[in-house]
């Protein structure tokens, strides 16, 4: 959406006369700004149209024990709106006694970073993390490079090795990590915190491209219409020719989420997703598909938390794994929902503190433990 369009939808927000459709509209371009410096948007703007979005949105839904981590600006004038390197992000200032304690804040957590380990067919790990700039490693004809970003690519050097010389690597992110790295067919991988991608030297003379995949992890695939990538997961299939889509196949969620960007996927050979729809792969095997905010579901690839009427237990499951923290529960806890959007390079404690200024849950930090209380 252009600038001018969402001017527009912000004029008509303000007198009450956007549909449901266009309010929605208007939280995901939000989420998507990325003019800070040169758009013609001041920080009120925002802040009002925010304001208004979430006094709609609120109206549409049934009534429910939640709390939103955007309040709304009317009752908390503490709110500032902070748009920087892209990434757009809401801060508050707690009111006086709810700030995380000097010694949690001694105890704080760093975010997680670019961390990972390649493991070659041959068996040697290579930490990309300590690896320097340039070749790492020479497999199948392709040089393995790693690129000033950080960034894993195989090189397109002509290579006559079969099908059956083919052999395979594996990338893994641990608890605290994220990479990217592109295969040897062009297609574009980003995986999140504790996940793991085997995929092939080379693809050369397969019918397909084979992949599998635990954890979460965002594709672009390269076109190739005669040979179907494939990603495998848990109990899951998916096959596509060329498409943008995110598989969360995390053991410890509760299912399977495919969601689908743009092109064309099938899972199992069987249910087809259509951009904008997302899978849901029960244990029992039974699949729902509904359509989806997709920008929600893709917005750790792009440094944010987006957390969506989620329960605390969602919550810190994914703040478990990108801190590296181990999460336990004193007492029930709140069966309260949260909502909103959260920096992912922030240090743990500006994430806890947020949360707790819902009064819902308090937190406790020790170590690389953290403490839910009621």
């Amino acid at each position: 959406m252009k600038e001018d369009q969402a001017q527009e939808l912000f004029r008509k927000l303000k007198a009450g006369n956007a549909t449901p459709e266009e309010t929605k509209l208007l939280e995901e371009w939000l989420l998507q700004y990325r003019s800070a410096e040169t758009g013609e948007f001041t920080d009120a703007d925002l802040q009002n149209a925010e304001a208004r979005i979430w006094d709609q949105l609120q109206k549409e839904r049934q009534p429910v024990k939640h709390i939103r981590l955007w309040p709304r600006i009317a009752a908390a004038a503490s709110i500032i709106l902070a748009l920087s390197a892209g990434t757009y992000f809401i801060l508050h200032k707690t009111p006086a006694g709810q700030q995380m304690t000097s010694n949690q804040m001694k105890n704080d957590i760093l975010p997680g970073s670019n961390k990972a380990i390649l493991t070659l067919s041959n068996g040697q790990r290579i930490s990309l993390t300590d690896a320097k700039n340039g070749t790492i490693a020479k497999q199948a004809g392709k040089n393995i490079q790693k690129a000033a970003n950080g960034l894993i690519v195989y090189d397109n050097t002509h290579s006559n090795h079969t099908s059956e010389e083919i052999s395979f690597n594996t990338i893994e992110t641990p608890r605290g990590g994220e990479y990217q790295v592109v295969l040897p067919d062009g297609t574009k991988v980003w995986l999140n915190a504790a996940s793991s991608l085997k995929y092939p030297v080379s693809f050369a003379g397969n019918t397909e491209r084979k992949v599998t995949l635990t954890g979460e992890g965002y594709f672009e695939v390269a076109k190739d219409k005669a040979h179907p990538f494939i990603v495998s997961s848990v109990k899951q299939d998916v096959k596509v020719l060329g498409t943008h889509f995110d598989i969360n196949s995390y053991s410890d969620e509760p299912s399977i989420k495919t969601t689908l960007l743009e092109g064309s996927v099938q899972l199992n050979n069987n249910t087809i997703l259509k951009p904008g729809e997302q899978a849901d792969l029960k244990p029992n095997g039974n699949i729902a598909v509904n359509e989806v905010n997709t920008s929600k579901f893709i917005a750790w690839k792009n440094g944010k938390f987006v957390f969506d009427d989620e329960n605390i237990q969602s919550v810190m499951r994914k703040l478990s794994r990108w801190y590296n923290v181990d999460v336990v529960y004193d007492g029930n806890v709140s069966d309260r929902t949260f909502t909103g959007s959260i920096s992912r390079f922030d240090n743990i404690s500006k994430i806890l503190d947020k949360i707790t200024y819902t009064q819902a849950v308090h937190f406790k930090i020790e170590g690389r433990r953290i403490t839910v209380i009621r």
